[in-house]
């Protein structure tokens, strides 16, 4: 652990910031396309779970909680930073893209913050749709509503790609 004589929770939140730091890091890094910055998002979002473990209230939510913190973070730094186009980014070399193509990169990108969320939790992460409620304070319908509308939005952009290659 990272201090000695925390309480039962912040060790859980350490533990748990640890055992997950790949998933937030990827997490960070779909919406910001540059590693630094994901990883600074990261840190930030660590810094301010284990600062603030005094509002978690249930202990059994701490994964989504900390998701939570996550996307504001993430969420916070895309808005004080437009992002730059797909076209500008620097290609990484030896680096696989997580995503099947380029395409289907773009659509996500042009999406809503939280439809994308929606999606990206569910499908990248295989978060369920009850734990993606938690993690973005919204009810379980209005995630149900945003994953389908974001699917077809996706299933439409990429057809329309498609179609034109």
């Amino acid at each position: 652990m990272f201090f000695s004589g925390k309480n039962h929770k912040e060790q859980k939140i350490e533990q748990l910031l640890l055992e997950n730091y790949n998933k937030y890091y990827r997490l960070a890094y779909s919406y910001v396309h540059h590693e630094a910055d994901a990883a600074d998002i990261v840190q930030n979002g660590a810094y301010k779970a284990i600062k603030n473990s005094d509002a978690l209230k249930q202990e059994e939510y701490a994964q989504t909680w900390i998701y939570r913190i996550m996307l504001n973070e993430i969420f916070g730094y895309v808005k004080k930073n437009r992002e730059v186009s797909l076209d500008e980014m620097p290609a990484e070399e030896g680096r696989e893209d997580r995503y099947e193509n380029i395409d289907l990169r773009r659509a996500l990108d042009a999406m809503e913050e939280r439809d994308k969320a929606v999606i990206e939790l569910r499908y990248f992460e295989d978060m369920k749709l009850e734990d993606i409620a938690r993690v973005l304070g919204e009810n379980q319908n209005t995630v149900k509503s945003r994953l389908y509308r974001g699917l077809k939005k996706l299933r439409l952009e990429l057809t329309d790609t498609w179609q034109w290659e």
